[in-house]
């Protein structure tokens, strides 16, 4: 999740709310790809989540970053909880999840590379303390009880609210990880297309990445359990946004939506001060009763659009969010599959071609059908491995025409990054089919064998 925001200075106006995000608007050569992902640490030996603190322990993964690797500490009530370097930094997660949320950066390649350097550092560091890292979208057997709070004031505030909004708000926090990817758009009006787009496709995302079959030791009837997890958080904050689609929608009409999603906290002097419930629109108003009398920040209403999170949400960029963490190949696969789909306009172009017809009711039922049958839903008359096949032809004639080369140029283009995703629409299988498969089949039933075959 994110840090805290700074350097905005006070409202005083309604319309710097809408302005903000306009603020994102950035012509076509300047576009940019910044990659997040999330994931499990576990201790080798015993097969369980990493505390914060001891030998074999969160903390101990960041300072080894720290000291071997260059990267400059995050601290919080003085201890370190993220790390920066070059533009990018890693954060933790609720459970202790590990999150690099990557610089922005040109091109696919360059995302990957930094991936796969990430991946390398943790990797160096965690072999040489007896920790893992696995790449899945749920946490397959660990319990609540076995996940440790990271010393976040934000997750303080954040746990104690999620079981009076919804029941799987704290599974969300401390057992699920994502894979997503932040892109840019030109104008309001590529904003509007570009965020239609993403939350119509999210389903197919959520599909072709599935990677959560497994909860507490056993399937739980879902591919992909993060995604089921979402649909039961808190209302007010999630799900696809019917009104992104409707006439007019623009930066003003997300303010809106913003303005009406509760608050959680207002980040002070390194403290979170709990405004849980709170409405932002009071707090324009100087009737916050976290803070009475006190005006926001643009700094606190950067804060405040972290704390949304429907399937595709909108800052000053655009978040792609329905897929679920997985293996290190597939890091690489979805940023390429979106940039494909968006940064190209004859891409964008035909990728709204394909779903503005949807009914919002439609694009629900595929949202719930990606999350239980992956590749095999069906929803709405329409067959997710059909769609998934002609959306991941779009994202390639995008990635084609955007003509981004690597390796100095021996590589005309960002396509092979689509590799993975092509394996799963020709054979119809996607990660939990896989982990399906060995789970019934050859682990008969040891779910613990899960880490050995599928650890970074």
């Amino acid at each position: 999740m994110s840090i805290p925001q700074s350097g905005g200075g006070p409202i005083e106006r309604h319309e710097q709310l809408a302005e903000y995000l306009a603020e994102g608007c950035k012509p076509r050569d300047q576009w940019r790809i910044g990659t997040e992902h999330e994931k499990f640490g576990y201790n080798r030996e015993t097969l369980l989540p990493l505390p914060y603190e001891g030998d074999c322990s969160v903390r101990a993964i960041l300072e080894g970053l720290r000291d071997r690797f260059g990267w400059a500490p995050v601290e919080e009530g003085g201890k370190i909880i993220g790390l920066l370097k070059d533009g990018a930094n890693v954060s933790l997660e609720p459970g202790g999840q590990l999150e690099l949320s990557g610089a922005p950066l040109e091109t696919i390649h360059e995302t990957c590379d930094e991936v796969n350097v990430h991946l390398r550092e943790v990797q160096s560091v965690a072999d040489d303390i007896g920790a893992g890292f696995i790449g899945l979208g749920a946490a397959p057997e660990w319990t609540h009880d076995q996940m440790e709070m990271m010393p976040k004031g934000r997750y303080r505030l954040m746990t104690d609210y999620m079981d009076r909004v919804g029941s799987m708000g704290k599974v969300m926090m401390y057992r699920t990880c994502t894979v997503q990817v932040n892109l840019d758009f030109e104008s309001e009006a590529d904003m509007v297309r570009k965020l239609r787009v993403a939350l119509a496709l999210q389903p197919v995302a959520t599909a072709l990445f599935a990677n959560s079959p497994f909860f507490e030791g056993k399937p739980n009837g879902h591919k992909s359990w993060r995604s089921r997890v979402w649909r039961d958080l808190d209302p007010a904050r999630t799900g696809m946004l019917p009104f992104v689609f409707d006439e007019g929608f623009g930066f003003e009409a997300w303010v809106d939506y913003a303005l009406d999603v509760p608050m959680y906290f207002v980040y002070r002097d390194g403290t979170y001060i709990d405004a849980l419930g709170q409405s932002f629109r009071d707090f324009m108003r100087g009737e916050l009763p976290a803070l009475p009398g006190e005006t926001p920040s643009l700094s606190d209403w950067a804060d405040h659009l972290t704390t949304i999170f429907p399937e595709a949400r909108l800052k000053k960029f655009i978040e792609m969010r329905g897929a679920d963490g997985g293996p290190w190949r597939r890091l690489c696969a979805l940023p390429a599959f979106w940039a494909g789909l968006t940064y190209d306009q004859g891409a964008l172009d035909a990728a709204w071609d394909l779903v503005r017809g949807w009914s919002a009711e439609q694009r629900e039922a595929l949202r719930v059908a990606a999350s239980v049958d992956g590749l095999q839903a069906e929803a709405g008359g329409i067959r997710m491995h059909d769609l998934a096949r002609e959306v991941l032809g779009i994202a390639e004639q995008g990635l084609k025409s955007r003509a981004r080369p690597g390796a100095g140029g021996l590589v005309p283009d960002e396509t092979h990054f689509l590799n993975a995703l092509r394996e799963s629409v020709e054979s119809g299988t996607v990660p939990a089919d896989e982990l399906l498969a060995k789970y019934h089949g050859e682990w008969d039933g040891d779910l613990s064998r899960i880490y050995a075959e599928y650890s970074y």
